[in-house]
């Protein structure tokens, strides 16, 4: 309930049919929230970023090609914004933080959590989920700049390309990550640097 006393209004925009309908469902049938609208795109939320509307609208990161953390540039003159997303990466949540958004919860969190974090945004609160985050290694700003190219999958001739060096460097960039970090081979190195979020997301 809000402050008023009034039902929630909850919204939701994700692109998975069945999760956007399931978590729908679920959300309508808890006392004191009521379903007010879904939306599959960034095109179909517009009408949901009103907060005459709705109170608490739950987002997904990834829309498609798009970015739903791009509807949190908006500033004041929205509803409540809770991120939903299947990526539990440090960096995200930190980006959600950063550009406004109220809450952060894993799609994979009971649904107890998520009801939890609606209640607590819809009356001013915050609903960041406790994760600890593990130590990122101090990089050089070339090695940021290789890891990243290796979490966008690029080859080491496309980062050489890329990044103005010869492909034979950018293989002395990653053997010299692989001995200091103890790691086997490029998709260790940019499984890691996501989740325990070494790269800022822009």
């Amino acid at each position: 309930m809000t402050e008023n006393g009034a039902a929630i209004r909850v919204a939701i925009v994700d692109d998975h049919p069945v999760v956007r309908e399931g978590t729908a469902a679920l959300l309508d049938g808890q006392p004191g929230l009521r379903m007010v609208g879904t939306a599959a795109s960034l095109d179909e939320a517009a009408p949901l970023l009103d907060p005459a509307a709705v109170d608490v609208l739950l987002l997904d990161i990834r829309l498609g090609s798009e970015s739903g953390l791009s509807l949190l540039r908006g500033g004041a003159g929205r509803p409540a914004i809770v991120v939903l997303t299947a990526y539990d990466y440090p960096q995200y949540s930190a980006a959600a933080l950063r550009l406004g958004a109220a809450g952060f919860v894993v799609k994979t969190a009971p649904i107890a959590e998520l009801v939890d974090a609606i209640r607590r945004v819809a009356t001013g609160g915050l609903a960041y989920g406790q994760r600890p985050a593990a130590m990122a290694p101090a990089l050089t700003s070339r090695e940021r700049e290789v890891v990243t190219l290796v979490v966008d999958g690029r080859s080491n001739d496309e980062i050489g390309a890329k990044l103005g060096i010869a492909s034979k460097t950018v293989e002395a960039h990653l053997r010299r990550l692989f001995d200091r970090l103890g790691l086997q081979s490029r998709t260790e190195l940019a499984t890691r640097a996501l989740r325990e979020g070494w790269l800022e997301i822009p």
